[in-house]
C-alpha cells in the first residue's frame, strides 16, 4: 500500500493499512495511524502524530515548521485525531515554544483546498474550513464551527461552537457560540443565531428559544457587555447552551463580536 516512489525517512512510524501515494514524503518524526491515506506529493514532516482513518490529499503540507520568526527549531508538535480530511494544498503547522508547544486537531474535520492552520491553533471536532480559510497563530475553533471561503482569523481569537463565519469575513474579536458572523475588518458583526445549523443538529426548541433571548441581550439591547451578561443570568431560562454562551463571553480576553 506504499508506492515505490514515496520517500519515508527512517524512524517514521507507519501503522498497518496506511496507504501512501507516489512521491509523498514522510519525515522521521512522523507517526501515522491505521487506515490513513496519504495522497501523491503530500509532505508530512516535523513531530507530527496522525490518528486513524484520515485522508490527506495530494500536495497537502502537514507538520511544516511554523511561520513564526521566533521559532528556532525547537521540538514542538502537530497532533491530529481520527477521520479528518485534508484536501489539496491545505497546510497545518507545528506549534511553537512561545505558545502551547503544539497545534491540535480533533476528529472528523474537513480542511478544504488551500485552507491554513497556523502554529498553536486548537481545532475541535466536526469543523469545516472552506477553501482558503486562514487561521493565524493561537486560534481556537470549537466543535461544529464552519469557516467560509477566504475568511481570515486574527491571532489569539476564539470561534465558538456551531458558529457560521461568512465567506471573506475578517475576525478580529472572539465570536460567541451558535452565531453567524460576516463582514470585513471594520464591519464584522453578528448577523443572528445559526438557527439552521442548530435545528439540523437537533437542539431542543427550548434551548433555541433561550439562546434567542440571550442573543438579543448581547447584540440588540444596546447594553454594555457586562450589563447584558448580568441580564442573561437573571432573565434567560437556563440550559447548557446558554451557560456555554455566557461562559464564552465572560472568558473573552480580547473582546467579543457584537
Amino acid at each position: 500500500m506504499i508506492h515505490s516512489t514515496a520517500i519515508i525517512q527512517p524512524g517514521a512510524k507507519i501503522a498497518e493499512g496506511v496507504e501512501i501515494g507516489p512521491y509523498a514524503v514522510i519525515g522521521e518524526n512522523v507517526s501515522i495511524g491505521k487506515g490513513t491515506k496519504v495522497g501523491p506529493h503530500a509532505v508530512i514532516d516535523g513531530w507530527t502524530e496522525i490518528g486513524e482513518n484520515n485522508t490527506i490529499f495530494q500536495m497537502a503540507s502537514v507538520g511544516a515548521i511554523p511561520q513564526d520568526l521566533k521559532y528556532r527549531g525547537e521540538k514542538t508538535w502537530l497532533k491530529i485525531g481520527n477521520g479528518n480530511t485534508i484536501r489539496e494544498f491545505a497546510s497545518l503547522h507545528l506549534g511553537t515554544v512561545t505558545g502551547d508547544g503544539e497545534t491540535t486537531v480533533g476528529d472528523n474535520n474537513l480542511f478544504m483546498a488551500y485552507s491554513h492552520v497556523a502554529h498553536d491553533c486548537h481545532i475541535g471536532n466536526n469543523v469545516i474550513m472552506a477553501n482558503s480559510a486562514t487561521l493565524a497563530g493561537h486560534v481556537t475553533v470549537e466543535d461544529y464551527a464552519i469557516m467560509g471561503g477566504l475568511s481570515a482569523v486574527l491571532q489569539f481569537m476564539r470561534i465558538g461552537s456551531h458558529v457560521m463565519v461568512g465567506g471573506m469575513t475578517s475576525i478580529t474579536l472572539d465570536v460567541p457560540p451558535y452565531t453567524i458572523v460576516t463582514g470585513d475588518r471594520s464591519e464584522s458583526r453578528l448577523r443572528g443565531l445559526n438557527l439552521v445549523g442548530l435545528k439540523r443538529r437537533g437542539f431542543p426548541d427550548e434551548s433555541i428559544s433561550s439562546l434567542k433571548k440571550a442573543y438579543k441581550l448581547l447584540s440588540m439591547s444596546g447594553l454594555k457587555l457586562a450589563e447584558a451578561v448580568e441580564k442573561m443570568k437573571t432573565e434567560v431560562p437556563k440550559c447548557p447552551e446558554v451557560d456555554h454562551f455566557i461562559e464564552f463571553i465572560e472568558t473573552a480576553k480580547r473582546g467579543v463580536t457584537r
